[in-house]
């Protein structure tokens, strides 16, 4: 079964982009920058494409709840790559949004407020009982832009209820500038404190300069650290000393 659309633009484009990533064209590259779509931010759609090879549950899911969020890969000009979600880790899908159909862009430090208006029994999930503990308490956080991604920004920015008591807690959190080992080891003990007491996982994912990269493993002293942008993950030593063209 597919897991994504096929790209709607053709191989000459996808040239092109090739030739802007490796530098070859610096004003390509500029046009196919558009800092306006950023990965993890939620989008409320007018209407969404269909292309071949799309599960029959992407038009079900999109019926109930018109919202994507925006997935890390080359678009065309006009275009967005998107990510669907439905019922359950196993629908998951990538396809292209129109950027003439986007009604609202909602990034996941909108939605730290959102979890107030949540009823008694849905704060009480795991989940979103962690992160009002980590808005409230978590002094590390103060001097970053971050928030709630996964299922639990999903919800607050949907209202669907996709969190579940057994449901990890995913934060994204905004570095434009470098990050040391040691504030984001001092950083991973925190957030991990929190998960213990909620007695659930929680991932981290850095945006950085590069794209983005999990905080565990900046914060593991590793020499080189995965990094996912839209040309696909690249390992480096320093994300902040790499701007790998985004499109």
């Amino acid at each position: 079964m597919r897991t994504c659309a096929a790209p709607p633009f053709d191989a000459a484009f996808a040239a092109q982009v090739g030739a802007a990533s490796a530098g070859a064209d610096g004003a390509t590259a500029e046009r196919l920058s558009d800092t306006r779509w950023r990965p993890h931010d939620l989008l409320r759609l007018r209407s969404l494409p269909s292309y071949d090879g799309e599960p029959d549950w992407v038009r079900l899911a999109f019926a109930h709840a018109p919202f994507a969020v925006i997935r890390r890969a080359l678009a065309a000009p006009g275009f967005i790559a998107v990510g669907m979600r439905g019922d359950g880790r196993a629908q998951r899908y990538g396809t292209w949004a129109e950027a003439g159909d986007i009604e609202a862009v909602i990034a996941p430090e909108d939605l730290l407020a959102a979890s107030f208006q949540l009823d008694v029994e849905r704060r009480a999930l795991p989940a979103f009982a962690m992160l009002a503990s980590v808005r409230d308490e978590a002094q590390s956080l103060h001097a970053f832009s971050w928030g709630p991604t996964g299922s639990a920004g999903f919800e607050l920015a949907t209202g669907t209820p996709t969190v579940t008591a057994t449901s990890d807690l995913d934060l994204l959190i905004r570095v434009p500038q470098k990050l040391s080992r040691e504030r984001a080891a001092q950083l991973m003990i925190e957030l991990e404190s929190f998960a213990e007491r909620a007695r659930i996982r929680v991932d981290v994912q850095l945006e950085t300069p590069s794209g983005g990269v999990a905080l565990a493993e900046w914060a593991a002293g590793k020499t080189r650290v995965m990094v996912r942008h839209a040309q696909g993950p690249q390992l480096v030593s320093d994300p902040w000393a790499v701007s790998p063209p985004q499109a």
